[in-house]
């Protein structure tokens, strides 16, 4: 435990992980401020003294989650015509799915409130599954251009597809479920052979 008055490297990515861990193995209605605190092994009061609540803290770890793998998403065009196309797209898709992403999305969905100032981030312009839309897309417009995707297949449409399966297979699942990334590789590998 890190000693009264001593500051605490990386606070909120440690607060995070720490979340992360507390929710994927005792589910969201273990999440409090003192699960967290406890397991980051910090003071009690740390989360509060950086976050105005345990609402605020869950929006911005989902937040914070989303704009991670937005930019993973984003760096896939600087992926065209290496390695293969199922292969890039799924690490994107799969990012979505780490960090005990199902767990974490189901805890949002337990707090009403953290859900409303997510949902108004998204609004305002946070990236989220929109913008890894966006990337998937312009990701395989290249790899189109470079040959390595055939011209029958509409990026748009996987994009969207990719996209809403991940939100879905979020949605849906919670602890101890089927692990959601083998159905998801399935859907990649098949969208992108047409």
């Amino acid at each position: 435990m890190s000693p009264r008055g001593v500051a605490t490297p990386n606070v909120r990515e440690r607060l995070f992980a720490a979340a992360e861990r507390v929710v994927v193995r005792d589910g969201p209605g273990a999440l409090t401020s003192r699960s967290v605190t406890t397991e980051a092994g910090c003071a009690k009061g740390l989360l509060h003294a950086h976050f105005a609540g345990l609402d605020e803290f869950v929006a911005e770890l989902c937040l914070d989650r989303f704009a991670r793998t937005a930019a993973q998403a984003r760096a896939l065009s600087g992926l065209a015509g290496q390695d293969t196309v199922v292969h890039n797209l799924s690490s994107v898709a799969l990012a979505l799915f780490d960090s005990g992403g199902p767990a974490i999305s189901g805890l949002a969905m337990t707090r009403p409130a953290a859900a409303l100032r997510i949902r108004q981030a998204l609004e305002g312009g946070a990236p989220g599954f929109t913008a890894i839309q966006e990337a998937i897309t312009g990701y395989l417009e290249a790899e189109q251009r470079l040959g390595r995707l055939a011209d029958t297949v509409d990026p748009d449409t996987v994009a969207l597809a990719v996209v809403g399966t991940a939100h879905h297979l979020l949605m849906t699942s919670w602890p101890g479920a089927p692990d959601p990334r083998e159905p998801m590789e399935r859907l990649v590998a098949a969208l992108v052979a047409g």
